[in-house]
Formats: structure tokens, sequence, C-alpha cells
């Protein structure tokens, strides 16, 4: 495919460095306290090189404007993704900051998807996730199929529970507005430890 690869829930600077010279298009930070892969280090990550090609994004549910803000000047980010019960007019604002907004959304049925209609113009990407209790990072998939009842104009990016076994299953995905995807928690050899040369593998398949 050639669609976008963004690679989730890095935490650790040695790591990320070597997540960088996969030369992803976005790598992500996620800044939920409840989550595993919670990134807490600006120092560490601050002094890292990453190059302007790929995009910083960090992750947020039910976060303020003003946090939200403070932690894009803190890490440097270039974009957010709102994984929670965000409104539109927050997206809005936050693209009006010149960042890049992606929203996801939680996805087990058709009603799911309709639900990216009310965010319709306020945001770049969707990001379909599995719906789960908590927020993401469940390594569990949803019905792909599901993704064909999306009609809207804004691309989106697959994620949940991609593994290294689907690469086949990502080729063959067809949707006109489908972006890119979305690897985590399936790539790791620990919460926030990518496994760099399965990632690698799984990159060089996908890409043709």
């Amino acid at each position: 495919m050639n669609g976008m690869i963004k690679i989730c829930g890095l935490k650790y600077p040695d790591n990320i460095r070597q997540i960088v010279a996969l030369q992803p298009d976005m790598i992500g930070l996620i800044f939920y306290p409840k989550s595993q892969r919670y990134v807490n280090n600006p120092k560490d990550i601050a002094k890292l090189y990453i190059p302007p090609s790929i995009k910083k994004i960090g992750v947020f549910v039910n976060e303020t404007k003003e946090t939200i803000l403070q932690k894009v000047k803190m890490y440097q980010l270039q974009g957010v993704q709102l994984h929670g019960d965000e409104s539109p007019a927050l997206c809005l604002a936050l693209k009006q900051q010149k960042l890049l907004v992606l929203k996801a959304l939680s996805i087990l049925s058709v009603d799911d998807i309709k639900k990216s209609a009310l965010y319709e113009g306020f945001v770049d990407f969707f990001l379909f996730d599995t719906k789960t209790q908590g927020y993401g990072g469940s390594g569990e998939k949803f019905d792909w199929e599901i993704i064909n009842a999306y009609r809207g104009l804004t691309p989106f990016i697959l994620s949940g529970g991609i593994s290294p076994e689907d690469a086949e299953a990502i080729l063959s995905l067809k949707h006109a507005r489908l972006a890119g995807i979305d690897l985590n928690s399936r790539f790791e050899t620990s919460p926030g430890v990518k496994n760099v040369a399965l990632l690698k593998e799984f990159l060089q398949k996908i890409k043709v």
C-alpha cells in the first residue's frame, strides 16, 4: 500500500530512535495517564532528533485545550490525536493552532462509523479503532468490512489490533478514503517498546 504509516505508543528514547530510522510518516506519543504507554519524560524526548518528514502526534483523552497545547509546546508536537469524547469545536480550535488533528472513533458497528459525520470538516483525519472498555491499545480488531459503510470526505487511518500477520489483508483493502494504518501493541516486546525487526519486516511486505 502507498498510504501513511503511523507507529503509536512510543515511550523510550532509544526505541524511538530505532523507529525513526524506519521512516514512518507519524509517531504517536500517548499522554493519557491511565495508559501503560503514558509518556512523561519531556527532556529526554525533546532532545531527540526527529526529521521534519516524521510528524510527532500527541494522543489525548478528554483533556482541556490548555493542557493539550501545553504538551504540544513541551514535546514539540505537530499534531494531536483525540481519543475520547472531544467536541467538534475543540477539534476546530486545535486545527486553528496549525495542528494536524486526528479524531479517533471507537468502532463496533456501522452506527459507530456514522458518528464521523459530526466531525466532518473539523478534523484532518479520522482514526477508526476497535471499541473496547478503555481507550485503544487493546490489540483487538474490529470487523474491517464495516469501513465500507464510511461515506465521508475526510480520509481515515485504520487502527486496532493490526498484527504482523495482517499484511495480505491490509493490501486487499480498497476504500478510497483509506489514508494509512496505525501500528501499536501487536508489534511490541513490552508496553511502549516496539519490536523494530518485526516492524521492518511488516513494512517491507506492505510497501508495494
